[in-house]
């Protein structure tokens, strides 16, 4: 067999026929690859304190430079007119509005003097009677969750604050005009690299404030540790709130966080709470009586439900409500009045905004928030409140993206349409529930079926089965551009949310405690199983993918059948014990999903290992990943690249040139791309099934490791 290792470009050469193209005879009416250029979603809605207004993050992409963009506009809810209130270049984010709602703060990037095409972050307010805006302070680091000091004359903030650079011994003096190597990088703290952000600069986040009208930031906490945001400031504006750890061994507690308070005048940095686990997002009552937080207590499970605990202001009198609700709350504001919070929630895959009264009754407000992860159906969403009980928020549907919604009184209006002109004679595939059964204990998964644009029922379709990330995530019936090309191009889709999935409360996502991957397998077979039994699925041209925890699936799956034809695994975690000792998560897994290191328990990590079932792959099988992928390393792939390579089974690298875990999909060709050749792979083996070239492969594989394949073989 030739050589696989192709680089991303090769690649799509390589799988994609080339032809002279042509013009158009009309307008296509399918999903394509150039229509993810055109996608417009809302983001970060802040409802004006009277609840008169809504400003939002307007998102889309650029076609020249391949990067998403950003605009804030405002939304009159009394008249429905809707204006751009910025249209310069670069980035937009963080709004807040100012406590009377005549102003609002944002941050912006803008060119950096000096530098081409380098950009930096700014500070601004508007002023919205006279629309004039000013800038209030500039940064080297964006600053995070600005939130304004009850009298509207301050904003607070987190940033990034830099320290020196580790140093050990010293080089000689380089002579002046001498052209040496760069110096040696030391590296010595224990969180050196993060996803998304690469190796980080020394230094540390701590919590700021700079008066509305301009001027100097002034840094309210020091030390080597970190503040996070959000922050949030007392009724009467002498205190500010947030998370911290400034325990001894810190850095090895990923999890573990109090609540503090400091002092405006003199910097006095406060716990207001101490007990185990970890404690986020603080949110103080408008009378000032009460602070309400996120977390829970440590057991060092795999998973955790977050709940919602409310105290006295001095500490006193903790308790924890809406204890009904079994699933994590994710977002809390309190109402107006001060007897209720609003909090967010996912619940069996929808996401929800209840309010929550300090005696625990719940009353749900607004259902079917939707994020911006637009390539595949992750649930998410964010909102505000007003004073009026008015809750703004991100709705979206399985055929629409991300657009902004307002509920009030019992009333839900949808107030945006950004897709509308884009999907105008657009045949979308319909998104449909699937009911299905596990095989191992009868449980419920919930799944459903993308079906490809212009379905008949008395046709037979291939199948692809696509699997969720996390895995401590959840699928919904929401908007997501892979499944979309994928049904473009005929494929029936099918995903589910198989044990582990949140949503189902903290016991289900816990099934898989110290133990996966494990019967989330029996459960995704039962879906495909369940996807055959309707009647219009080709048994014989099945297909499987997915990405992070999907991608761990993907490659437990075919060491476990081979009933799929092909496989496309997506950045996945293939050896436990050189996952968790190289991902910018390695002082939380080892601890959380396996109770042990590596060193002390190494069959544990052996044997939930997809590379430990690499000898019974019969499967073609794709290897995707980003090459700044910092969560589940670019070894990982490779080794089990180059096992499939040993095993002469067909195998492809794809590298994602710039991409990180979470921004596999973040530019938009790369996206496309990276959907095309997961199709291209697929097409390859529909039509014939693949026989391994030279015969058997070189060792047969032990009975005791590829007896489990039976029941789908």
């Amino acid at each position: 067999m030739g050589r696989w290792t192709l680089d991303f470009m090769l690649l799509l050469l390589a799988l994609t026929p080339l032809a002279i193209a042509a013009p158009a005879d009309a307008p296509s009416h399918l999903f394509e690859a150039r229509d993810l250029f055109g996608l417009q979603w809302a983001t970060d809605p802040q409802i004006r304190p009277d609840g008169a207004a809504i400003a939002y993050v307007r998102m889309g992409y650029d076609l020249m430079s391949d990067r998403a963009r950003s605009a804030i506009w405002l939304v009159d809810l009394n008249t429905g007119a809707q204006t751009p209130l910025t249209t310069d270049p670069g980035t937009q984010s963080a709004l807040a509005w100012s406590p009377d709602g005549k102003r609002l703060a944002y941050v912006a990037s803008v060119p950096s003097a000096g530098s081409a095409g380098e950009m930096r972050p700014e500070l601004f307010v508007r002023w919205m009677a006279t629309g004039q805006t000013a800038r209030v302070a500039d940064f080297t680091d964006a600053p995070e969750d600005l939130a304004w000091s009850p009298d509207g004359r301050f904003i607070a903030f987190t940033d990034f604050t830099a320290d020196d650079k580790a140093t050990l011994g010293l080089a000689p003096a380089k002579p002046e005009g001498a052209t040496w190597a760069a110096p040696l990088g030391i590296i010595t703290d224990v969180t050196y690299r993060a996803d998304g952000a690469g190796y980080l600069k020394a230094g540390y986040t701590h919590a700021f404030v700079v008066s509305a009208e301009g001027g100097t930031p002034r840094q309210l906490t020091f030390g080597a540790f970190n503040e996070a945001s959000p922050l949030a400031w007392g009724a009467d504006g002498r205190f500010l709130f947030m998370k911290g750890n400034r325990t001894e061994n810190w850095r090895l507690e990923p999890l573990h966080a109090e609540i503090y308070q400091v002092a405006l005048a003199d910097g006095t940095l406060t716990a207001v709470t101490s007990s185990p686990g970890p404690k986020n997002a603080p949110v103080v009552s408008p009378d000032g009586a009460h602070i309400a937080y996120l977390g829970f207590e440590d057991h060092l499970l795999s998973y955790q439900d977050s709940h919602l605990y409310v105290m006295d202001r001095d500490g006193k009198n903790l308790r924890v409500l809406a204890l009904g609700l079994d699933c994590s709350i994710n977002q809390a504001r309190w109402a107006h009045d001060s007897r209720s919070l609003f909090v967010k929630y996912v619940e069996h895959a929808v996401t929800k905004v209840a309010r929550v009264t300090l005696d625990g009754h719940i009353e749900p407000q607004a259902q079917g928030l939707s994020g911006g992860g637009l390539d595949r159906p992750y649930t998410g969403g964010t909102f505000t409140s007003a004073n009026t009980g008015a809750i703004a928020f991100t709705s979206g549907t399985a055929d629409r993206p991300p657009d902004l919604s307002v509920a009030s009184r019992g009333r839900t209006q949808q107030l945006t349409w950004l897709n509308e002109d884009l999907f105008a004679g657009k045949i979308l595939g319909k998104v449909e529930a699937l009911a299905v059964q596990s095989s191992f204990d009868g449980k419920s998964i919930d799944a459903w079926l993308v079906l490809p644009p212009k379905f008949e029922a008395t046709k037979k379709y291939p199948l692809i089965l696509e699997i969720h990330g996390g895995p401590f995530a959840a699928y919904g019936p929401t908007f997501a551009t892979d499944d979309q090309l994928y049904a473009a191009a005929g494929y029936v889709v099918v995903y589910a949310n198989p044990r582990g999935s949140i949503s189902y409360g903290e016991a289900f996502a816990n099934l898989i405690n110290h133990d996966y991957p494990s019967h989330d397998y029996d459960d995704l077979m039962s879906v495909v199983d369940a996807a055959i039994g309707r009647g219009f699925i080709d048994a014989q041209q099945l297909f499987v993918t997915g990405g992070s925890g999907g991608g761990v699936l993907t490659a437990w799956i075919v060491g476990r059948t081979d009933r799929f034809r092909a496989a496309a695994t997506q950045k996945p975690v293939i050896n436990w014990t050189s996952e968790v000792l190289t991902t910018d998560a390695y002082t939380f897994m080892p601890k959380y999903w396996f109770s042990k290191p590596p060193w002390e328990d190494p069959d544990a990590y052996w044997k939930h290992s997809p590379l430990s079932l690499v000898g019974c792959v019969a499967t073609p099988t794709l290897v995707i990943v980003g090459d700044q992928d910092f969560r589940t390393p670019v070894s990982d792939s490779e080794q089990y690249y180059a096992a499939l390579q040993l095993r002469r089974i067909p195998t492809a690298l794809v590298k994602v040139p710039g991409a990180s875990h979470e921004g596999l999909a973040a530019r938009p060709s790369q996206s496309a791309a990276k959907a095309s050749a997961i199709l291209a792979w697929f097409d390859r083996y529909r039509a014939r099934p693949w026989v391994i070239q030279g015969g058997a492969p070189q060792a047969a594989p032990p009975p005791a490791v590829c007896g489990a394949r039976a029941a789908h073989t």
